[in-house]
């Protein structure tokens, strides 16, 4: 199974959020610049991450965005289930656009579903905070001490 970008970015925004602190605004810019990825792209994941409840927005001079909950609370399982599209890991978990022959009497797809269910589970188990024990180390990687 493959993340999107998207979900990719999601992550990437809790995680720098998470090292900067309830204290600092960051900026969307600023966020693309440490990452060096698109501003535009961020835009959609940071307005989507605020209207999942993950980030709040401070408008106004001096405004930007913080995580809206401590990084122990932000579970990596549920942002991932609210940033995925979808876990149609082969056609026929769309029942929409479903088209293989032998799914009927297919009994890949119960597999599958069962290790789309255990990989979500081990998610589940992480929170934000378990990615940025080494603060000051990330910080540095992004080039922001």
């Amino acid at each position: 199974m493959r993340l999107t970008v998207y979900t990719d970015y999601s992550l990437r925004v809790l995680i720098y959020l998470g090292v900067r602190g309830q204290q600092h605004l960051a900026t969307i810019q600023e966020i693309a610049d440490a990452y060096q990825i698109s501003k535009n792209h961020l835009m959609k994941v940071t307005y989507d991450l605020g209207q999942h409840g993950f980030i709040e927005t401070i408008r106004g001079r001096g405004g930007g965005i913080r995580l809206a909950m401590a990084p122990e609370e932000i579970n990596i399982g549920a942002v991932i289930r609210k940033t995925e599209e979808d876990f149609h890991l082969v056609e026929c978990f769309s029942s929409e656009s479903n088209l293989c022959k032998i799914s009927a009497e297919c009994q890949l797809k119960n597999a599958l579903n069962e290790a789309l269910k255990a990989y979500l589970a081990v998610l589940d188990q992480y929170h934000i905070s378990d990615f940025i024990h080494s603060k000051e180390s990330i910080l540095k990687l992004l080039g922001l001490k």
